[in-house]
């Protein structure tokens, strides 16, 4: 694919699937992966982080309950996403058209989505690099401290969603800020890459920590509710 330049040069543009298909992909290498591997990749990685932090709570905490357990599964999880899938992004940002590791082809995938991961988008590198170095070793800090049921669980907790619930609606604003004010466009026309890919896989990141926030300040207010109970009845015996 050629275009004629004002100088009479023709500039070349290496084909690819990502909207707009005019944007420039230095070194684009199409994936060689096939889409239902590459899904099912991630899927059973996932079901092995699940199963390893079961094993893991089960051997710490017999008596750990189904709610807690689901929550140690999920900040695992996040942190396997975040600081090793996330931090692979963060440090591979200027290469990604072509990179064909399995994360490379990853990304790429999900860019059908919103091609700003292959284009070294500034919020969208930095946001990645963020996520990956704060929210991914603190993710595993509070999976464990959920095990191991630390009194230091839910501030961090608390601190964690925020910041996953904070990146995750500003990703999203960024998007249709774009789109709507500068006529960007990010994502294949196809629907299902806009529902399935941006929607639903970014959708659990604001659903799941606004639940985890509202969680933790409602035990934050009882654990202070407590204590100043505990407070009151100590001044009346001391009186």
């Amino acid at each position: 694919m050629t275009d004629n330049n004002a100088g009479g040069l023709l500039i070349e543009h290496k084909l690819h699937p990502y909207y707009p298909p005019t944007i420039d992909l230095p070194a684009y290498a199409p994936n060689e992966i096939a889409v239902p591997y590459l899904i099912s990749s991630f899927a059973g990685a996932s079901v092995f982080v699940f199963a390893l932090t079961t094993s893991l709570a089960r051997h710490v905490r017999p008596s750990i309950s189904n709610g807690e357990l689901w929550t140690a599964r999920w900040f695992m999880l996040c942190g396997c996403i975040h600081l090793f899938f996330e931090g692979y992004f963060a440090f591979n940002n200027a290469h990604m058209p072509s990179r064909t590791t399995l994360f490379g082809e990853l990304w790429k995938e999900y860019a059908l989505s919103d091609r700003r991961y292959l284009t070294r988008d500034a919020f969208v590198v930095c946001m990645e690099t963020v996520t990956a170095v704060c929210w991914g070793p603190l993710s595993f800090i509070v999976g464990w401290f959920i095990i191991n049921e630390h009194p230091f669980r839910h501030p961090l907790q608390l601190v964690v969603s925020l910041g996953q619930l904070y990146g995750d609606v500003l990703y999203y604003a960024t998007f249709f800020f774009d789109e709507a004010v500068f006529g960007e466009i990010f994502c294949r026309p196809e629907r299902y890459y806009f529902w399935a890919y941006f929607v639903m896989m970014n959708g659990f990141w604001i659903v799941i920590p606004l639940w985890l926030l509202f969680q933790s300040v409602m035990e934050s207010g009882r654990a202070f509710s407590r204590l100043e109970t505990e407070e009151k009845v100590g001044k009346k015996k001391s009186s």
